[in-house]
């Protein structure tokens, strides 16, 4: 808070339904509960500083995958927003525009080194990928760059068109 220079910030908690419990970390979702309990969060105390903090202005956003993965008290103190994830035809022009050129960059092809037809992401996107987001597309996305370039580098190909048929796990 006395970085941000505001009392009231939002603060964005990512995949909240994964915060684990073991022996060396506690349990953040008890943390969380104090945090997020208009009760206790204007006098809360960060135990690891032993300070004082008002959270009471502060704005928390969490997101989850999988909501039921989250501990019921934590999840009884949130209001729940669903969101729908990408559709078929979002994912294929993620894909052509961002995802592949990355993918290629990242393994050190040229844009005339990997050609893809526009069957091959779909293949993907409908053979493999079930999450909302775009996260398995892009490590799948990532493999075929990968084999492209190995090919590229051992000098079996100059050039390599990926189609459907090419499309793997």
């Amino acid at each position: 808070l006395k970085k941000a220079k505001t009392r009231d910030p939002v603060f964005i908690v990512d995949e909240i339904d994964k915060m684990g419990r073991d022996a060396m970390r506690g349990d953040p979702s008890s943390a969380m509960l104090e945090v997020l309990d208009p009760e206790q969060n204007g006098t809360f105390v960060d135990h690891y500083l032993d300070v004082p903090f008002d959270l009471s202005r502060v704005f928390f956003i969490g997101t989850a995958n999988v909501l039921q993965d989250i501990p019921g008290p934590l999840r009884d103190r949130m209001e729940v927003i669903h969101l729908a994830g990408y559709t078929r035809e979002e994912k294929f022009h993620i894909a052509r525009r961002h995802l592949l050129p990355k993918a290629a960059a990242d393994n050190g092809l040229r844009p005339e080194q990997l050609e893809v037809t526009d069957e091959a992401p779909r293949a993907v996107i409908d053979g493999f990928t079930r999450e909302a987001g775009v996260r398995n597309l892009e490590r799948l996305l990532g493999r075929m760059a990968r084999k492209t370039a190995r090919q590229v580098a051992e000098g079996t190909a100059k050039k390599v068109v990926v189609a459907p048929a090419d499309v793997e796990r």
